[in-house]
């Protein structure tokens, strides 16, 4: 991957005297990043995730992922107890020009997401035709 996306972890803002108990936490999931000549392809382990509770926002040259797990039980059975927690999913990425952010596809299943980035037509490795002359 030739710097053409970056990754940082983002915290949650906290305002001047809030508790400690307010400021959700956010678990920054892993992900995998594969190129080709065409594309690159980032995969993210968000376990617990349903389509509804992702949110993906592409805002300038940043690429956010947002997402809540939830944990559900067996039907017709209420929770008494539990100290599993549902995670809160938060990661950004930095694309570069060469990404062609318009074209983003993202599939979500079974707790993979995967995300296909095209690389802009220009920046694609290309053959040059040699004229005899």
């Amino acid at each position: 991957m030739d710097n053409a996306m970056q990754t940082t972890a983002t915290a949650p803002a906290r305002a001047e005297g809030q508790q400690q108990e307010q400021v959700q936490q956010h678990v920054v999931p892993p992900v995998d990043v594969f190129e080709t000549e065409s594309a690159i392809t980032l995969l993210a382990d968000l376990p617990g995730v349903s389509r509804e509770q992702l949110t993906l926002r592409v805002d300038g040259e940043t690429l956010l992922l947002e997402a809540t797990a939830t944990a559900s039980g067996p039907d017709g059975m209420q929770l008494v107890y539990g100290e599993a927690q549902c995670a809160a999913y938060r990661r950004q990425f930095t694309l570069s020009r060469e990404l062609d952010a318009a074209r983003i596809e993202a599939n979500l299943r079974e707790g993979v997401l995967r995300l296909t980035i095209p690389k802009a037509e220009e920046a694609r490795p290309r053959k040059i035709e040699v004229q005899v002359g």
